[in-house]
């Protein structure tokens, strides 16, 4: 009699594809990956290191064993199957490897109301803060929630101010200069030479609010990335989403950039108040007489007399209370905007 289907007996015994090629995601578009297959990656049988004899781009799906594992842009991944990467084939994804970071957002009151984590990139180890100056006007909450999100994936973190033509960057500067946050500011048509040192050999991510001109960079960056760019608009303010999937460009000196669409909110509730206290050291040791499940918001806050006795800097935890206002949501976007 002929087994039924699905009467094959399960067995948690997986192929170890000990043949696998390496590979990295530089793009994923609806549960296709687009995966660099670098020359020195090959591993295994003399087939498998005949077809590396180049560097090429390798489309692939994931495999069945891996589940509801989610694979993104930045990963390193084993691939099996045809990864000649010839037209019309399709390779597997069947080990997404170790990742030494993953940069994430969650919903919040103002986009999507799910709940559910949204893993952005894994691996970078620098996160780059487009912000305008001018057109559309800085938005100091947003580049808040974002450096909470750097902290939580403990990866570097550098503001890039664009539009410096039109507005001059002191005001901002200052806002995160106790937080010791790196910046460089351009403007159009300006040298991007500050900017270069900053990406050299690093796998950097670039996140920003529409309309800040980051494709703009992108672009200037990378002569032949093509991202789209558009105007702001003129009665909102805001700019659209010219870039609708994140994509890992490499940069002509070394290391690489990866392009993030542009967003309107960054929710912050998968991160905890110890993970953005752990960004500020000198003040830890002042929360240990804090009252229990203290949000280090509210009155009877143990930091307010920690710095007042001259332990730490003011600046320094009126930086730390304006994270935490911005992962509780507190200020609304709207009045941001009028102000």
């Amino acid at each position: 009699m002929r087994p039924g289907k699905g009467s094959r007996p399960r067995t948690r015994n997986r192929p170890a594809h000990e043949d696998a090629i390496e590979g990295f995601v530089v793009a994923v578009d609806r549960g296709r990956y687009t995966i660099l297959v670098e020359p020195d990656r090959a591993k295994g049988s003399a087939h498998k290191r005949k077809q590396q004899h180049q560097r090429r781009l390798v489309v692939a799906m994931k495999a069945r064993e891996l589940g509801r594992k989610g694979i993104v842009v930045g990963d390193r991944v084993a691939l099996v199957g045809d990864v000649s990467g010839r037209p019309d084939t399709l390779a597997r994804v069947v080990r997404v490897e170790p990742r030494t970071s993953m940069l994430r957002r969650s919903a919040d009151d103002t986009e999507d109301t799910d709940g559910i984590e949204r893993p952005i990139v894994a691996n970078a180890d620098q996160l780059v803060i487009v912000a305008a100056l001018a057109d559309p006007p800085p938005r100091p909450r947003m580049i808040d929630r974002i450096l909470v999100a750097a902290f939580d994936a403990e990866i570097d973190t550098l503001l890039c101010l664009t539009k410096s033509d039109l507005a001059p960057p002191d005001g901002l500067v200052a806002l995160y200069e106790p937080l010791g946050v790196s910046h460089v500011v351009v403007h159009k048509g300006g040298s991007l030479d500050e900017l270069r040192e900053h990406l050299a050999g690093r796998i950097s991510v670039l996140v920003g609010h529409s309309g800040v001109g980051k494709s703009t960079l992108v672009n200037a960056l990378v002569p032949d990335a093509n991202r789209a760019v558009s105007q702001v608009n003129a009665v909102t303010g805001r700019g659209r989403h010219t870039s609708t999937s994140a994509v890992a460009l490499e940069l002509p000196e070394g290391g690489w950039i990866i392009d993030t669409p542009g967003v309107r909110s960054f929710g912050l509730a998968h991160v905890s108040v110890e993970t953005v206290l752990a960004a500020f050291p000198d003040l830890v040791e002042g929360t240990v007489h804090c009252p229990k499940g203290c949000t280090h918001l509210a009155d009877g806050c143990a930091l307010d007399a920690w710095v007042a006795a001259g332990n730490a800097d003011p600046a320094r935890l009126e930086s730390l209370r304006r994270l935490l206002s911005s992962r509780e949501g507190a200020l609304d976007d709207t009045a941001e905007r009028a102000t």
